[in-house]
């Protein structure tokens, strides 16, 4: 099941709920009755090593300066 974020809307405590992706989002804490609104997260996505710039993609080579105006 996904786990979903939620922030308690009295105390501004973020909580960590599991719940089916068919469910409606929690308007109540199901524990404690505490008002609660389901709140977005960040993806969990790293870039890391080369390839991800222009200039990373292809090697440089001579006379591929795209200026041309010699």
């Amino acid at each position: 099941m996904p786990t979903y974020l939620y922030k308690n809307l009295t105390t501004g405590e973020i909580y960590e709920l599991q719940q089916s992706m068919r469910d409606d989002a929690y308007t109540v804490h199901p524990e404690t009755g505490a008002p609660v609104k389901r709140v977005l997260a960040r993806p969990g996505i790293a870039f890391k090593g080369s390839g991800f710039y222009v200039t990373d993609s292809r090697p440089k080579t001579e006379g591929s300066g795209g200026g041309g105006g010699e």
